[in-house]
């Protein structure tokens, strides 16, 4: 099969493009190389079955004769991370909202079943319980610059559900929970590689806020093996699905457990929203899955603990 990834060049994407190969695919992948990385794909490079395109996806010719060549596409090029998202508000709608209506128009035009990669940001400000895919959203002000990814990633989810609805678009979705790993830096506000980084370094560990907001990570090892598998379910077509691991922890813990696992004598310090990002940031206190639909459909299971993942980013920072 011949398979296309949008940011393929990137943390998820990469892993994507290697597991995929391993299985036999031809691979291509398409990559502007802003958060994306040519060392991400080193290892596969040269492989004979896969090709890099280096461009943007708003270039509609050359999505058009990749999307026309391929026979599924996973959609994973996005503007991402905190950081980049407060400073490039721009961008972010103009690749997030711009560019997947591209992807999905394309994909329309020759029937090619996709995979689009959400987030769990679109649950916005729900602390209730750990959030299912029916459940309503709560989001801050437009004001507030921090929710124009979750907004632009909320758009998306429903033009592909319009595609899937009225075009009868062959269309899966995973909204994708904090992931972690092997090649994630934490360049652009990643929380878990930006705490290792800092603890191997002896720099301070900064926590923004109080550190009691909690998340949920989940492995980049699972969650390829998730969208792969959804991919191949025909039951998948038309449906949303939270992917990630629905074990919790604060941030303040996350921090000392990666102290302690480095052997690092850094001080946990503390510092507000407004001094990381400035003005119009607001953060969510919690974030934590429901998985029993992904489990039910493809008998998904997470299988590395919070311990693992922190060990597979400090042995890939310590290499």
């Amino acid at each position: 099969m011949k398979i296309l990834i949008t940011g393929g060049a990137g943390f998820i994407g990469s892993h994507l493009a290697e597991k995929l190969l391993e299985r036999g695919h031809e691979v291509f992948i398409i990559d502007n190389l802003w958060t994306g990385k040519l060392a991400n794909i080193g290892k596969i490079q040269n492989h004979k079955k896969f090709h890099l395109v280096v461009d943007t996806i708003l270039n509609e010719s050359v999505m058009n004769e990749l999307i026309f060549k391929v026979d599924h596409i996973y959609h994973l090029a996005a503007s991402v991370g905190v950081k980049n998202i407060m400073d490039h508000p721009v961008e972010t709608l103009d690749i997030n909202v711009k560019g997947t209506e591209t992807v999905l128009r394309l994909a329309n035009r020759f029937k090619k079943k996709i995979l689009i990669a959400s987030t769990s940001e679109v649950y916005g400000k729900h602390v209730e319980h750990a959030v299912s895919e029916d459940d309503d959203r709560v989001m801050g002000s437009v004001k507030k610059r921090r929710w124009a990814y979750a907004c632009s990633k909320t758009l998306d989810e429903f033009q592909a559900l319009a595609y899937f609805d009225e075009k009868k678009l062959p269309v899966v979705i995973g909204r994708l929970f904090n992931t972690v790993g092997p090649r994630q830096t934490g360049q652009y506000g990643m929380v878990l590689p930006s705490f290792v980084q800092s603890a191997l370094l002896g720099k301070p560990i900064s926590v923004y806020g109080d550190g009691t907001q909690s998340r949920s990570f989940a492995h980049v090892n699972d969650v390829v093996q998730a969208i792969t598998k959804l991919m191949d379910e025909p039951a998948a077509e038309g449906e949303i699905f939270n992917v990630g691991n629905d074990t919790e922890v604060t941030i303040n813990e996350l921090a000392q457990k990666i102290r302690e696992m480095t052997g690092s004598d850094s001080e946990i310090e503390h510092i507000p929203y407004e001094k990381a990002y400035g003005p119009g940031f607001e953060d969510m206190k919690r974030r934590c899955p429901n998985i029993e639909k992904v489990r039910k459909l493809i008998g998904f299971e997470p299988s590395y603990d919070l311990t693992a993942m922190i060990q597979s980013v400090i042995d890939y920072f310590k290499e």
